[in-house]
């Protein structure tokens, strides 16, 4: 994968004062989430296929409990972090949650086959995702220093 145009985001990000850019996250944040979101949704449909290919009759808690969430920094920097993830939630009448369905449906079991819906939703839409963030932040940016430049 290739980012373009990342070089001129970061002098951008780095001339700018400190608090525009990291008052609430600012405009990485909403970048950000606007990849995550795109991800989200390519795993929701994957996971709604993975579901239908066994046949398997859904209560549609583990289909609405994949969200994109605002992470912690990463450990020993300052930054941003989005993660599309699986919400913990218990199902009605079990003792089961939605996580370690999740992990059989993408892993396989020892009596279930994988059927991966996770990592495909990655591998067929990062370049997308990179591509969303990268123009997002730039247009996000450009509109601050205009606003700066009055």
């Amino acid at each position: 994968m290739e980012i373009q145009g990342a070089d001129r985001i970061m002098h951008l990000l780095r001339s700018l004062p400190y608090e525009t850019v990291s008052k609430r996250g600012g405009p990485v944040k909403l970048a950000l989430a606007k990849g995550a979101r795109v991800l989200r949704d390519q795993a929701k449909t994957n996971l709604q296929a993975a579901i239908a290919i066994n046949g398997d009759v859904s209560t549609g808690l583990l289909l609405e409990n994949v969200v994109a969430t605002r992470g912690k920094p990463p450990t020993g920097s300052r930054g941003e972090r989005y993660l599309v993830r699986v919400r913990k939630r218990k199902y009605p009448d079990r003792s089961m949650t939605t996580i370690p369905v999740a992990y059989w449906l993408e892993y396989g079991t020892v009596t279930q086959p994988a059927t991966p819906w996770l990592r495909p939703a990655f591998q067929t839409k990062a370049q997308d995702v990179i591509t969303i963030i990268t123009k997002d932040l730039l247009r996000r940016l450009e509109l601050i220093v205009r606003r700066l430049g009055r």
